[in-house]
């Protein structure tokens, strides 16, 4: 009973944000290898953690207190670093859901080596491990995860060092958490009552973006593919954009374009169209077009070439959210 207390809460919590997800953005894979991530991530800063004790560096306490947390919290988050630049999270709330997922494999090592280390502890210590460190370590990963994505999205681009503020705040919580100001039990307990209810906080902010981002993204590419279908495209502002372009590339070139933005839109609307789907429980079915059109538009963009690309990009910008797109219709 009591090992079951060091290893449910942080599942628990973990279940509750895959179900709290209307757009259900994670796969069950991606989770199992961002836990196995973190998993992973658990292990190499124990061997770093017996390095550093071994050296005599530092003493055990500034370990404790300061070295330990800030290396724990840089491997838990050189995984949510892997997904954003891998274009595996779109948005905060997929950031929220890995983040914590990586930490709970962290957790989850961490206190499979106390199961085998201790021989008889005491039934608090498990509820300190499970309801304090365990929940600490998904909160503290899954906030950084989320500051992270957050910076990404407002500067349109993943330079190393948004990193930074995530893995500060993550630090910061964490190193707290081992300065022991509190008794365990109470410390435990206020990191369970304080983090799950901050992530859900913002987990329901970032869905309401995501809600406004689909509305209005889904009437922009509506309104664009008409255009394009209507016949009479070149009158649009798009169409009169694309249209100057004959003087700087070929007729040849210019078509490929048009097809390419025409094919993007397309693909776009389909996948704002499966999250739509999902938020509403309906079933999706498997598109078979979706896969030819894809090796099209990747034909496509070659053949225009990155010059070609950079020449779109007033009417049709490249960001993170559009490789997203496209990496959710490959899945």
């Amino acid at each position: 009973m009591t090992l079951i207390i060091a290893f449910v809460p942080v599942v628990v919590f973990l279940g509750s944000l895959l179900y709290i997800d209307s757009y259900k953005l994670v796969g069950p894979a991606r989770i199992v290898t961002v836990i196995l991530s973190g998993a992973m991530a658990a292990m190499a800063s124990f061997l770093l953690n017996q390095a550093v004790m071994e050296t005599a560096l530092v003493e055990s306490r500034t370990l404790t207190r300061f070295v330990a947390p800030a290396l724990e919290e840089a491997l838990k988050l050189i995984v949510i670093a892997v997904l954003i630049r891998t274009r595996k999270i779109g948005f905060v709330i997929d950031a929220a859901i890995c983040g914590f997922a990586a930490g709970a494999g962290f957790a989850l090592v961490e206190n499979l080596y106390y199961v085998t280390a201790l021989s008889h502890p005491e039934p608090g210590f498990w509820v300190v491990r499970g309801f304090g460190t365990a929940v600490m370590h998904g909160g503290t990963t899954a906030i950084a995860a989320m500051i992270t994505k957050a910076l990404c999205q407002r500067r349109e681009s993943e330079p190393l060092v948004l990193l930074l503020p995530g893995f500060l705040v993550a630090f910061a919580i964490h190193s707290l958490f081992n300065q022991f100001l509190l008794p365990p039990l109470a410390s435990a307990l206020a990191i369970t009552a304080v983090l799950p209810p901050l992530l859900v906080l913002i987990f329901a902010q970032s869905e309401r973006y995501l809600q406004r981002w689909l509305g209005s993204g889904f009437d922009l590419d509506a309104q664009l593919l008409a255009a394009i279908r209507s016949g009479d495209f070149v009158s649009s502002r798009p169409g009169r954009y694309l249209h100057s372009l004959r003087d700087h590339f070929e007729g040849a070139v210019v078509a490929d374009m048009l097809c390419y933005l025409q094919l993007h839109t397309e693909l776009s609307l389909r996948a704002k169209g499966i999250l739509m789907m999902r938020e509403n429980g309906l079933p999706i079915t498997r598109d078979t077009q979706t896969a030819g059109k894809l090796v099209e538009m990747q034909y496509l963009r070659t053949a225009i070439g990155r010059t070609g690309q950079l020449a779109l990009a007033p009417i049709l910008p490249s960001t993170a959210k559009d490789a997203w797109q496209m990496q959710l219709l490959e899945e």
